[in-house]
C-alpha cells in the first residue's frame, strides 16, 4: 500500500485560482454591466488584473507542488 503525501501548498494553489478566477469573473461582468455609481479608479478594472494574477499565481502553485506517483514497490 502507497501512502501519498500532498503539500499544503498544492491547496493554497487551488484557492488562489479559485478566487482568481471569481474575482476577474466579477470585474468582466462590471465590464459588460457598469454600475450606476462608478468608484473613482473603475477605468483601472483592478479586479480584472488583480484576478488574473491570483489565477496565475494559483496554477503555478498547483503546478509546482502537484501530489506525485510514489516511486519504488
Amino acid at each position: 500500500m502507497h501512502q501519498y503525501r500532498i503539500s499544503i501548498w498544492f491547496f493554497i494553489g487551488l484557492s488562489l485560482l479559485v478566487n482568481g478566477i471569481l474575482i476577474c469573473g466579477a470585474g468582466i461582468w462590471e465590464l459588460i454591466h457598469p454600475p450606476a455609481q462608478a468608484v473613482v479608479l473603475f477605468r483601472l478594472h483592478a479586479d480584472i488584473w488583480w484576478g488574473a494574477l491570483l489565477s496565475v499565481f494559483g496554477l503555478v502553485y498547483m503546478l509546482r507542488f502537484a501530489p506525485k506517483q510514489p516511486t519504488g514497490a
